[in-house]
Protein backbone atom coordinates (compact mmCIF):
# COMPACT_ATOMS: atom_id res chain seq x y z
CA UNK A 1 0.00 0.00 0.00
CA UNK A 2 1.61 3.36 -1.29
CA UNK A 3 2.04 6.26 1.24
CA UNK A 4 -0.71 8.49 0.00
CA UNK A 5 -3.21 5.92 -0.01
CA UNK A 6 -2.66 4.57 3.83
CA UNK A 7 -3.15 8.30 4.16
CA UNK A 8 -5.91 8.71 3.02
CA UNK A 9 -7.55 5.96 4.91
CA UNK A 10 -5.68 7.07 8.02
CA UNK A 11 -7.82 10.39 7.48
CA UNK A 12 -11.35 8.51 6.58
CA UNK A 13 -10.92 6.07 9.67
CA UNK A 14 -10.11 9.30 12.23
CA UNK A 15 -12.76 11.30 11.09
CA UNK A 16 -15.64 8.57 11.75
CA UNK A 17 -14.26 8.27 14.98
CA UNK A 18 -14.28 12.25 15.59
CA UNK A 19 -17.68 11.91 14.40
CA UNK A 20 -18.75 9.11 16.71
CA UNK A 21 -16.79 10.52 19.79
CA UNK A 22 -18.96 13.37 19.50
CA UNK A 23 -22.26 11.86 19.18
CA UNK A 24 -21.12 9.18 21.44
CA UNK A 25 -20.52 11.63 24.30
CA UNK A 26 -23.86 14.29 23.32
CA UNK A 27 -25.47 11.05 24.68
CA UNK A 28 -23.11 10.84 27.88
CA UNK A 29 -24.02 14.15 28.83
CA UNK A 30 -28.03 13.54 28.04
CA UNK A 31 -27.79 10.52 30.50
CA UNK A 32 -25.54 12.46 32.82
CA UNK A 33 -23.09 9.59 32.53
CA UNK A 34 -18.86 9.99 32.57
CA UNK A 35 -17.79 12.27 29.56
CA UNK A 36 -15.40 11.88 27.16
CA UNK A 37 -13.19 14.72 28.34
CA UNK A 38 -12.85 17.90 26.13
CA UNK A 39 -8.82 17.37 25.80
CA UNK A 40 -9.53 13.89 23.79
CA UNK A 41 -11.73 15.70 21.38
CA UNK A 42 -9.32 17.57 20.61
CA UNK A 43 -6.35 15.35 20.28
CA UNK A 44 -9.08 13.54 17.93
CA UNK A 45 -9.41 16.53 15.49
CA UNK A 46 -5.78 17.47 16.05
CA UNK A 47 -4.35 14.06 14.93
CA UNK A 48 -6.57 14.04 11.59
CA UNK A 49 -10.16 13.93 12.73
CA UNK A 50 -11.05 17.99 12.16
CA UNK A 51 -13.74 17.29 9.30
CA UNK A 52 -15.74 14.71 11.35
CA UNK A 53 -15.71 16.44 15.07
CA UNK A 54 -16.76 19.87 13.45
CA UNK A 55 -19.84 17.51 11.61
CA UNK A 56 -20.43 16.01 14.74
CA UNK A 57 -20.75 19.19 16.69
CA UNK A 58 -23.46 20.54 14.77
CA UNK A 59 -25.51 17.33 13.42
CA UNK A 60 -25.37 16.28 17.56
CA UNK A 61 -25.55 20.06 18.40
CA UNK A 62 -22.83 19.54 20.92
CA UNK A 63 -20.25 22.09 22.21
CA UNK A 64 -21.46 24.44 19.99
CA UNK A 65 -22.04 27.22 22.92
CA UNK A 66 -18.11 27.14 23.97
CA UNK A 67 -16.46 29.44 22.26
CA UNK A 68 -12.93 27.12 22.03
CA UNK A 69 -15.07 24.45 20.56
CA UNK A 70 -16.86 26.86 18.16
CA UNK A 71 -13.17 28.75 16.95
CA UNK A 72 -10.68 25.79 17.63
CA UNK A 73 -12.63 23.51 16.13
CA UNK A 74 -12.44 25.12 12.25
CA UNK A 75 -9.18 26.42 13.10
CA UNK A 76 -8.20 22.99 13.34
CA UNK A 77 -9.46 22.44 9.86
CA UNK A 78 -8.01 25.35 8.39
CA UNK A 79 -4.65 24.16 9.20
CA UNK A 80 -4.97 20.85 8.29
CA UNK A 81 -6.44 22.06 4.99
CA UNK A 82 -3.35 24.18 4.58
CA UNK A 83 -1.10 21.53 5.74
CA UNK A 84 -2.26 19.29 2.98
CA UNK A 85 -1.75 22.11 0.23
CA UNK A 86 1.70 22.77 1.04
CA UNK A 87 2.41 18.98 0.93
CA UNK A 88 0.64 18.12 -2.03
Amino acid sequence: MNGLKFLLIYIIIMNVVGFFIMGIDKRKAKKHAWRIPEKTLFLVSLIGGSIGTLLGMYVFRHKTKHWYFVIGMPLILIVHIILAVIFI
